[in-house]
């Protein structure tokens, strides 16, 4: 295997030649730094492969010695092979499990150099133009890498800015965008868990309200979605009662009022008034358990101070969510007829 690489055996332990034998004039090493030209090479090992399974583990074990020695190689030596690396997974060449490829790149001399970033990055350009992301995706998960695309950059650059930069640059936008998604994933995740927490222990709202915005201002998250993310989590702290649907309305309607104020601090204006409006009406619709209760929690949050009357008149008239809307707005029409009595008394 070591031959159809460099044209030659090497040392044992390094990528040094052997003192006898000669050179063989083609190799991998030896062609054009272009798919077109170490294609062939991938195809001939599959094809070996096919006849002579029992090579398999050498080609893992050549992989695996040459990645590790990637600082021994010329720059257009390491492109040439992370070409080849792409070129084996899009063919689903046999023997090459991803954790073979991913794991022995993170050795810390070959990170800290920028070696292993050049590599991968060449690795994801020449992979994504026959594969797709989700592709990309789960050979990463193979090889225990989708949550850890930073340890590719050396240390002093391991910041989503950084890495954004960086594929920005090279054209990896999508994996740029893939990246923000999991970063976002996990801090909405460690939000979810302090407020989880907080709730279960009865902490007092101004405190929970500090905590929340500080992390809020730290993950960069949108209003949006942190009134999204405020109703799912005061909803999952809910004691439900099994098919006791009175126990499950009162329930629901005193966590309601016991976490107004909370809901009041990040509901701060009409648009993100309509979105908490928009987050109950599909909850309502979609959870069994609080089918009817659509038109007391919109009464509660008005009485609240969460919801003012023109949010709620706004989405009584041209509510945009069309889920169970024609029930909801039939079922909040007394209240919705109070609200303008009392505006026209006004």
């Amino acid at each position: 295997m070591q031959v159809v690489f460099i044209g030659v055996r090497t040392q044992p332990g390094t990528i040094k030649p052997e003192e006898e034998g000669e050179r063989h004039p083609y190799s991998l090493i030896d062609c054009a730094a272009q798919r077109e030209s170490i294609l062939p090479y991938v195809l001939f090992i599959q094809k070996t492969l096919r006849r002579r399974p029992f090579l398999i583990k050498s080609l893992e074990n050549v992989m695996r010695k040459f990645l590790q020695s990637l600082e021994f190689f010329e720059e257009n030596e390491r492109q040439k092979l992370a070409i080849f690396t792409a070129l084996a997974f899009s063919q689903k060449l046999s023997g090459l499990p991803p954790e073979t490829v991913f794991q022995p790149l993170l050795k810390d001399n070959l990170v800290a150099k920028g070696i292993v970033l050049s590599f991968i990055t060449e690795f994801f350009k020449e992979y994504l133009k026959e594969n797709s992301l989700d592709d990309l995706i789960a050979l990463l998960k193979k090889g225990k890498m989708e949550d850890n695309l930073l340890e590719f950059f050396p240390s002093g650059k391991r910041t989503s800015e950084a890495l954004s930069e960086h594929f920005t640059k090279e054209g990896l936008t999508s994996l740029v965008e893939y990246n923000d998604k999991k970063m976002f994933e996990v801090k909405l995740k460690e939000i979810k868990s302090t407020l989880t927490t907080m709730i279960s222990e009865e902490a007092e709202i101004s405190e929970v309200t500090e905590v929340v915005k500080q992390q809020v201002k730290d993950a960069q998250f949108p209003d949006l979605e942190v009134v999204r993310m405020l109703w799912d989590v005061l909803m999952e702290a809910v004691q439900w009662s099994g098919k006791n649907q009175q126990q499950n309305s009162n329930s629901a309607l005193r966590q309601v009022n016991a976490w107004a104020g909370l809901m009041n601090a990040f509901c701060t204006s009409g648009k993100l008034e309509l979105e908490l409006i928009y987050k109950v009406q599909t909850q309502c619709y979609e959870d069994a358990k609080l089918m009817k209760l659509f038109p007391e929690i919109v009464r509660s949050l008005y009485d609240q101070d969460v919801l003012a009357e023109d949010t709620i008149l706004l989405w009584f008239r041209k509510g945009s969510n069309q889920k169970g809307r024609q029930s909801f707005v039939k079922t909040l029409e007394p209240f919705v007829k109070w609200l303008e009595e009392a505006e026209e008394e006004e």
